[in-house]
């Protein structure tokens, strides 16, 4: 690991420790969860350069099974979540491994085609309670010793998992199968011409980003105590493309800053209504001019370091 990175890691923790003494910790919980749901998509797209628009139906599936297990079947969080997280890996091998048979915006089309069926789905299959989703999730004890309906308790759980998961995309980036994958991304007819089978790596990084983003989800219903219709709509998923590109595509820390300027917004102009979307709009028009590599992008440029 780069100096510069130890330092941001290590700085990046000790501030998330410090945080919930200062702010709201279920606001911060909020934007642990689509941090790593944002660094999980980043994966994919800054990475592998699959450009996914349907990474909602992994997000909000594994949340409605986190919910279900938790509350129905009466598992302790860490399984709960465990059983979202695979249930994401699974719908992320399935999806993939018809997706990647096409590219570009086909793949793009292919992805928000799985999405919606996942939707409806959730509208209709009667485990997910419809429109009313599933709700007063039980947040339970973790391993029989911790409570987790104390918000500060939950909280240093909920970042443990964040920089859990954001260690192992770190270590996915700079391994040498994160290397093939920025190769594909670059010139694919290359990496083919070298013997790269080139859609088991498309394969792979695919469900690793479908499984890392329903550990976000099955987080989030655990720390929100609710799975909803919003968690699989297809609006999520053009979020966490807006989050990835606003922080800066294909940089480790972009997409964690992106996640937290966009859950910010909507938590502190949520009394603006309707209007928030636009303004969001807004703000996306003008970093896409003036920060086309995305705030932590336009950044490492300046400092002439990789971020």
């Amino acid at each position: 690991m780069p100096r510069h990175h130890l330092i941001i890691f290590v700085v990046l923790a000790a501030a998330l420790l410090v945080a919930p003494f200062l702010l709201y910790p279920i606001f911060l919980m909020k934007v642990l969860c689509f941090a790593l749901f944002a660094s999980a998509f980043n994966l994919l797209l800054g990475y592998g350069g699959l450009l996914s628009f349907g990474h909602a139906a992994y997000f909000g599936m594994a949340s409605y099974v986190s919910a279900h297990a938790a509350k129905v079947w009466g598992l302790p969080p860490e399984l709960a979540i465990l059983s979202g997280t695979a249930i994401a890996a699974l719908l992320g091998l399935v999806f993939g491994a018809l997706a990647i048979r096409r590219q570009g915006i086909y793949f793009a089309m292919v992805t928000l085609a799985f999405a919606q069926m996942v939707y409806f789905f959730s509208l209709q299959a009667p485990f997910t309670g419809g429109e009313d989703g599933i709700q007063a999730v039980p947040r339970g004890t973790l391993f029989g010793m911790f409570n987790l309906a104390d918000p500060e308790t939950l909280y240093f759980f909920v970042l443990a998992i964040f920089l859990f998961g954001i260690l192992i995309i770190y270590r996915i980036i700079h391994s040498p199968f994160g290397q093939v994958l920025k190769a594909i991304r670059q010139n694919e007819p290359r990496a083919i011409s070298l013997g790269y089978r080139v859609n088991q790596y498309k394969l792979a990084v695919f469900v690793l980003s479908a499984a890392l983003s329903g550990l976000a989800g099955a987080t989030k219903a655990i720390v929100f105590q609710l799975a909803s219709l919003t968690d699989v709509y297809w609006a999520m998923s053009g979020e966490v493309v807006l989050m990835t590109l606003l922080g800066g595509m294909g940089t480790v820390f972009g997409p964690m800053v992106g996640a937290a300027i966009i859950v910010t917004m909507q938590n502190y102009l949520a009394t603006l209504g309707d209007w928030v979307t636009i303004i969001q709009g807004l703000i996306f028009v003008v970093a896409v001019l003036l920060f086309r590599e995305g705030v932590i992008g336009v950044l490492s440029k300046r400092v002439r370091k990789p971020l």
